[in-house]
């Protein structure tokens, strides 16, 4: 896939962004944990943590989520940018789905309408930060930079001319 680019000189920096952004979620899954222990897994109360609502159930997942996206951001590599890509759509699907529930009795994570945001903003940023953190050889980092410099043309495309 020669249009995702490969050893990007910024991927310290998008690691950097993933690891950040990956702390604040376990602090966040850590306070929302201490701040409704004792109260049931499923709870709808309103119990606001870092500028978001949860309850116990979403509190543990996002300690979960976020020594997962620490872990990747501190192996890098390939590990890390798989976690990435996989934690973005996971944040984006859980916010779409929970936007979709918002105002039910099915709202099972407690979610508000800033956490919605926050859920798909997270998952965008995991997206992009998967996309140019991926590594490889010199040479397929090389060939997608020519191909995307128009310099030089994938075999598929040599073929049919």
């Amino acid at each position: 896939m020669v249009h995702i680019p490969v050893n990007h000189p910024l991927r310290p920096l998008y690691r950097t962004i993933a690891g950040l952004t990956g702390l604040y979620v376990l602090v966040f899954g850590i306070a929302g944990t201490l701040a409704t222990w004792g109260e049931p897994l499923f709870a709808r109360d309103d119990v606001w943590v870092l500028g978001l609502r949860t309850n116990l159930a979403f509190s543990i997942a996002s300690i979960g989520y976020g020594g997962l996206i620490l872990i990747g951001a501190i192996i890098g590599g390939q590990a890390g940018h798989f976690a990435n890509l996989t934690i973005s759509v996971v944040f984006m699907v859980t916010g779409l789905l929970m936007m979709a529930l918002l105002r039910t009795d099915a709202n099972f994570l407690n979610f508000s309408m800033s956490t919605v945001v926050v859920s798909l903003l997270f998952g965008l940023i995991f997206l992009a930060t998967g996309l140019y953190d991926k590594v490889g050889p010199v040479d397929e980092a090389d060939t997608g930079k020519r191909y995307r410099r128009g310099v030089e043309q994938p075999a598929r495309q040599q073929a049919h001319r």
